[in-house]
């Protein structure tokens, strides 16, 4: 009887221990689980990053010849891409065509959020860039940033394929008007700041972007 208990106590003591480890095993991976949770969710970022909208409205950062933009309802054809760096800061310039007649420009940078421009050429202008203001069918602008900057073109651009660029940018509230000189002398264009909800992007090829 005694040697009956003996082994009843053992067999009680070795099923508390495969119960504890378990409690302690399930405990830990618990535990884990609950780490990774809050490691995605919490872990460093950029709260006011544009991944949401890149995912719903196309990221133009990849802007590529032969891509479609919808600009407000109308569908543009991206005929060239302009890339243009300096001191190891990136930007480009794409060019845009209905291929009824209507053509533009769209800017695309980080400084340091995305700011995205669509840029119409102006003809006829007479004043040169330089002064801390200037004056372009009655409103003035004051001037911004000026530079020089490296540039490779693809596609449909009307510049050379690759070369270096001067520019001078003024600003009026919303408003922008921008220099350009890519060896032929000082062109004019006047932009108007996007908003995501004005463009939507349409690679040519949909493994490009994540949309």
């Amino acid at each position: 009887m005694e040697f009956l208990l003996i082994i009843v106590v053992a067999l009680l003591a070795i099923i508390a221990v495969v119960v504890i480890f378990n409690y302690l095993g399930n405990r830990k991976a618990r535990q884990a689980e609950a780490d990774a949770l809050r490691n995605r969710t919490y872990r460093p970022g950029d709260p006011f990053s544009s991944a949401d909208d890149d995912s719903v409205y196309g990221d133009p950062r990849q802007l590529k010849p032969g891509d479609l933009v919808e600009l407000r309802g109308e569908t543009y054809a991206v005929r060239g891409t302009v890339r243009l760096t300096q001191d190891g800061y990136v930007w480009t310039e794409n060019f845009l065509d209905t291929g009824l007649g209507t053509k533009a420009w769209i800017s695309v940078e980080d400084d340091p959020d995305l700011e995205v421009v669509l840029w119409h050429e102006l003809s006829g202008v007479v004043v040169e860039p330089g002064p801390d203001t200037v004056e372009v069918d009655g409103r003035r602008y004051h001037s911004e940033e000026a530079g020089s900057a490296r540039f490779t073109s693809a596609g449909t651009t009307g510049v050379a394929a690759s070369g270096r660029m001067a520019y001078h940018d003024y600003q009026a509230g919303d408003e922008r008007l921008s220099f350009e000189d890519y060896g032929s002398g000082w062109e004019c264009a006047r932009g108007e700041l996007l908003t995501r909800a004005d463009y939507r992007i349409f690679p040519s090829n949909p493994s490009d972007q994540n949309i």
